[in-house]
């Protein structure tokens, strides 16, 4: 949290930076590989990748530290929703890492919480006067992350299982890809991205495990086999109960489909494994299981555009209370048009629009919340998307130096909007080689627009 994310936003948004740049070096690298070589090479590179994101604690994130505690409160037979991080009640759960004391409590990553005596006394995880905010499935990964640690290992295990997690991304990436006969080199999207090692291995979040759901959901929902149409389905909502985001995708799963059992396969398994992964902590749970879910849409300003920076591109050309009208309008306009002409062998190419127009329309400051978009991209092979990857990462580094205000969500997002708008055009017109699947059906593709 020290290497510049308070004491100097832009010199290490520059490193940013150069990472994105190396990645593009890189990628244009592969297109020399030998198709023989290709995936093995992409492999190593993920692992080479992943392995940078393990050398050191959580850079530009606390929320691992929440993960932990998580886990550590579930391991001792208590409902991660029932208590906040600072109740008296946990306070045997407590170790020096978490909560620090004294002297350790000097950093702007630390939060302060209630304390008697004269020593102060603080905690790494933030928010800790409320309850978790996330779903059952991330839940039962943190107690298995929790459970399977040594005594003391700190943050390191949920770095591991987050670098194995985008390990089995790349591995079910390129499972999808060579199955269809498509060009591996589309799995680097992935498996390169710098997003990855920061956001998914070095600040652990658990994002990653719901895109690994996500796209392996995905990749059996293109079959024709309804049972694997229904795995797929299982897994979709797998995802969706560990992250909510991976909702969005739930479109493409559904492209082209035309007769209600088809969209039944998809659906009925993916509600069905959402609503039963919550009943054991509603067992457990003597309040709400959704915990501080409804308090962070107010925090991050969902519920009242004029309050920060959501929303912002559609707040430059519409009065603040028709932003969120606008953009429900406008996503569900996108998902009917990629469910009706979308084709169901390519379901990732729909749920990619989706997603992408989501993210433009919201302009999220969290750079973390994109894991799921590059992973669409790495099976699309749509590169331009991935510009909306590095705009929450501006938003998000650079958010502090500049106010947090919404000209640079405008700027950042505004122009990967332009990116994708471009390359949409270009590609009506001249389709790239190497970047789309050949044709394996009469139904056009979904265009990016």
């Amino acid at each position: 949290m020290y290497g510049g994310y308070f004491s100097d936003p832009v010199g290490l948004f520059c490193w940013y930076a150069a990472c994105w740049a190396l990645f593009t070096v890189a990628l244009l690298a592969l297109r020399r590989v030998p198709a023989r070589s290709v995936a093995w090479l992409i492999a190593a590179g993920a692992v080479a990748v992943a392995v940078t994101g393990l050398v050191g604690p959580p850079r530009t994130s606390t929320d691992s530290y929440r993960y932990a505690w998580d886990g550590r409160v579930q391991s001792a037979g208590i409902s991660p929703y029932d208590h906040t991080p600072q109740d008296p009640a946990l306070a045997r759960l407590r170790d020096p890492w978490l909560f620090p004391a004294g002297a350790a409590c000097d950093g702007p990553d630390l939060a302060a919480i209630p304390y008697t005596g004269d020593t102060p006394h603080c905690t790494r995880i933030n928010r800790p006067a409320v309850q978790t905010i996330y779903p059952p499935v991330a839940e039962a990964y943190f107690l298995a992350v929790d459970r399977l640690s040594p005594t003391g290992a700190r943050h390191k295990p949920l770095q591991i299982g987050a670098g194995l997690l985008s390990l089995g991304v790349t591995g079910a990436t390129l499972l999808t890809l060579r199955r269809r006969g498509s060009d591996l080199r589309k799995a680097a999207y992935w498996a390169w991205c710098p997003a990855v090692p920061i956001e998914a291995v070095n600040n652990a979040h658990v994002d990653v495990l719901g895109a690994l759901l996500a796209v392996t959901g995905l990749g059996l929902v293109s079959a024709r086999a309804v049972s694997r149409r229904a795995a797929g389905g299982l897994l979709i909502g797998a995802a969706i109960a560990t992250k909510l985001m991976p909702a969005v995708v739930l479109p493409g799963a559904l492209s082209g489909v035309r007769r209600v059992r088809d969209a039944a396969a998809v659906l009925l398994p993916a509600a069905a494994f959402a609503v039963l992964a919550y009943l054991p902590y509603v067992l457990l749970s003597h309040g709400s299981v959704f915990g501080y879910l409804g308090g962070y849409v107010q925090e991050e300003g969902y519920d009242d555009p004029s309050a920060g920076s959501r929303y912002s591109l559609l707040r430059l050309v519409l009065p603040d209370s028709w932003a969120f009208p606008v953009l429900v309008l406008i996503v569900a306009g996108v998902s009917l048009y990629v469910m009706w002409r979308g084709d169901p062998q390519r379901p990732w190419s729909g749920a990619l629009v989706v997603t992408g127009w989501a993210f433009v329309l919201l302009t999220p400051g969290y750079s973390w919340y994109a894991l799921l978009l590059v992973a669409l991209v790495a099976l699309d092979g749509r590169w331009e998307w991935l510009g909306i990857a590095l705009a929450g990462a501006a938003v998000y580094v650079l958010g502090a130096k500049f106010g947090y205000q919404a000209a640079l969500s405008n700027v950042a997002y505004g122009a990967a909007a332009t990116l994708v708008l471009v390359m949409s055009r270009v590609r009506r017109h001249a389709p790239a080689q190497g970047d789309e699947d050949p044709p394996t059906s009469s139904r056009p593709t979904t265009p990016g627009t």
